[in-house]
Formats: structure tokens, C-alpha cells, sequence
């Protein structure tokens, strides 16, 4: 696999991770996934991909898209913290609690895949 296709990978998984981390939000409240005028999903989605893309950007993602450090932390956090003031806003809730999740899901999954491909890479003799 070369860098290109890698990094296209990489970036959707990161987009799959945020959205079934808006999939499970919306499920979980009284409004649905789709919500009242069927943009809901959409609604909650948008802060965090733009965080995401920020953070690809800060971090050049596209040279070590796989790599924890630096990148999987800078593409968490610019995620979590542009898609958290995005919200803000544009009116959208940004709870405590909500903050709290959202770190700990997005950190999971933003950074755990990347550790994860790092390991077997490590395990297959492969550079990450």
C-alpha cells in the first residue's frame, strides 16, 4: 500500500469514527437519528468533520496518516475541540457531560485504530 492509499484510509476511518460516534449520540436521545426535519444526523456530524479535517491539516496527516503520535492526537483533539466550538456557535449543545463522551469515544477510536494498525504493522515486520 502506498502513502496515497493509505492516507485515504486513514481519513475514512477517521470520518466512519465520527460518524457512528454521531450515530450512537442521536440514537440515544429523544430527537432520533435523523431528527425532525431529517437533517439531524447531518447537524451533528459537521462540527466534528470539520474538526477533523483541521486537524489533518495542523497535523499533515497525509505523511504518517497511521501514526498515533503525532498525528492520531492532533486529529483527536483539533476533532474534539473545533467540532466542540463549532457547536457552540451554531447553537448546538456542548454539555459537560457531552464534552466528556465525546473525548473519551473520539479518543478511542481516533487514536485506537491507529495504535491498533501500529501493532500489527509491528507484529508483520511492516513500518507504520
Amino acid at each position: 500500500m502506498n502513502l496515497k492509499q493509505a492516507a485515504r484510509g486513514a481519513a475514512a476511518l477517521d470520518a466512519g469514527a465520527i460518524l457512528v460516534f454521531a450515530v450512537i449520540g442521536r440514537a440515544t436521545h429523544e430527537e432520533g437519528i435523523l431528527g425532525g426535519n431529517g437533517l439531524g444526523l447531518l447537524g451533528t456530524l459537521w462540527p466534528f468533520l470539520a474538526g477533523a479535517a483541521a486537524g489533518w491539516v495542523l497535523a499533515k496527516a497525509w505523511n504518517k496518516p497511521c501514526a498515533w503520535w503525532p498525528t492520531g492526537v492532533i486529529v483527536w483533539a483539533a476533532t474534539l475541540g473545533v467540532g466542540m466550538l463549532l457547536r457552540l456557535v451554531s447553537g448546538q449543545g456542548v454539555a459537560v457531560s457531552f464534552m466528556i463522551v465525546a473525548a473519551l469515544f473520539l479518543a478511542v477510536t481516533l487514536i485506537g485504530w491507529r495504535l491498533i494498525a501500529g501493532w500489527v504493522a509491528k507484529r508483520r515486520g511492516l513500518k507504520a
